[in-house]
């Protein structure tokens, strides 16, 4: 090549708007929201992912920095990829209920697909989007790629539908804060005002729990009032079904207390006029139920008696990737094996236990270690109210590593006896889950040194 090409292929590169680095955010993306709503399809044998639509939503509510990174592993993550050299320039991960359906025996007889959308800061250049979906081995089962084109013409807006919304909690801006979008489903044009007072019961259930007490002002909330043509939401089992704008109804996977949002389309439309990173959806119901998938949605019913516990341990899954630390001793499938350590932070199989609560264990902690002599002999979630306020801080508090949790009895364990991702009847998160919490919070909001 001469001297005279060589100047002009210089030229050339040094004119690109390349991104030197995934944490120069405003040299690779803009300050706008690229929606990319897909279709997962398949069965436990094999699963297929489908693109469905490409919408330009409003201004960034996510991150700005650490953008190569995850706060968790969880079950599926979206990159996007920078054109021609595949460097990660964004990155998220998630869970999804296709994945939880793929556990179920219906998965085995028959083939079925779910909604799914994503949101991502907005390229400035021509990037390729990758999806992929892990099994419970951390392995990739379904992946795709594919191009997006800012300039692409039949990228459409998303509609902003004619609902209003209040701020109940307003921090900063939505790239300083945590943006949590709480919608209602259920709720008629003449109950609006009903489901901002479910809304404000809302974040005070949340902001009434360490450590979110503390760290309210990391938060926007914002409620968005949907109008249903029907009040309450679906309960199958009893032989009802509403008109709901957001399709939600219990009876999920033939599980009764099961509630989840019947379109994940309907609720990333629903909530178009506000910068979101977290969903809530309040079900105007007073039957028992709700649901919480990582990075996804959270779906809870509102006025049931335990609302609140309810939300909150829920609120744990879809926030911060806590895993139930309850557990059975039948033959429930299991979500976790012996080889793999779990990526939710308050689960370990002890395949690699350094990574998890080590650090925090007293010296000379026993693994497995011995539950207290209440725990034995009773079941413990229906005398709680009974016990000594002493007792239920050890309870509580004393960390250990005590087998049963992620709904197996042996092979999984938790950090302490009872937390509030164990029984609703206790109060608090334990230390492991607090930390958990406030590791996931400092992700969103501080930027990595």
């Amino acid at each position: 090549m001469d001297h005279k090409r060589l100047l002009m292929t210089a030229a050339i590169l040094f004119a690109l708007p390349i991104c030197m680095t995934a944490q120069d955010f405003d040299d690779c993306f803009e300050n706008r929201t690229l929606r990319l709503d897909y279709v997962f399809t398949g069965n436990s044998s094999g699963q297929s992912i489908h693109l469905s639509e490409a919408l330009s939503g409003g201004v960034w509510a996510g991150r700005r920095h650490s953008l190569d990174t995850v706060c968790l592993e969880g079950n599926g993550k979206i990159e996007v990829l920078e054109k021609g050299t595949g460097k990660v320039l964004y990155v998220n991960s998630f869970s999804t209920l296709f994945q939880e359906w793929l556990s179920e025996e219906e998965a085995t007889k028959t083939d079925r697909s779910f909604e799914n959308c994503f949101q991502v800061p907005w390229p400035r250049n021509p990037v390729d989007i990758r999806v992929s979906l892990m099994d419970i081995r951390g392995e990739v089962t379904a992946s795709l790629t594919h191009p997006v084109d800012p300039a692409d013409i039949l990228i459409r807006p998303v509609p902003v539908p004619p609902s209003s919304f209040r701020y109940l909690l307003r921090n900063g801006s939505p790239a300083q804060c945590i943006d949590l979008a709480i919608v209602g489903d259920g709720y008629t044009a003449g109950e609006i005002e009903k489901f901002y007072a479910d809304a404000r019961r809302a974040v005070e259930a949340l902001t009434a729990h360490e450590p979110f007490s503390t760290l309210k002002d990391r938060f926007n909330i914002v409620a968005v009032a949907a109008v249903s043509q029907e009040s309450g939401v679906s309960i199958p089992h009893r032989g009802i079904w509403k008109k709901t704008l957001l399709k939600c109804h219990f009876d999920t996977f033939y599980s009764e207390r099961y509630l989840t949002a019947g379109s994940m389309t309907a609720v990333y439309d629903a909530l178009a006029a506000v910068p979101f990173e977290h969903i809530l959806v309040l079900s105007n119901t007073p039957v028992y139920g709700g649901g919480g998938i990582y990075n996804a949605i959270l779906t809870c019913s509102a006025d049931h008696p335990t609302f609140p516990k309810v939300l909150v341990h829920e609120f744990g899954h879809s926030f911060a990737g806590l895993g139930d630390e309850y557990y059975y001793d039948d033959g429930f499938n299991p979500m976790y094996i012996p080889e793999k350590e779990p990526w939710e932070p308050n689960l370990t199989t002890l395949a690699d236990f350094s990574s998890k609560w080590a650090d925090m264990l007293p010296p000379d902690t026993p693994i497995p270690t011995p539950e207290d002599s209440i725990e034995k002999e009773n079941d413990v979630r229906r005398i709680w109210n009974t016990i000594p306020e002493e007792t239920r801080q050890r309870l509580n508090g004393h960390l250990g590593v005590y087998e049963g949790g992620g709904y197996l009895s042996k092979g999984v364990y938790r950090p302490v006896q009872e937390c509030r991702m164990k029984i609703n009847e206790c109060k608090d998160f334990c230390p492991v889950c607090t930390r958990a919490i406030r590791r996931t919070v400092d992700f969103y909001t501080e930027k990595a040194e």
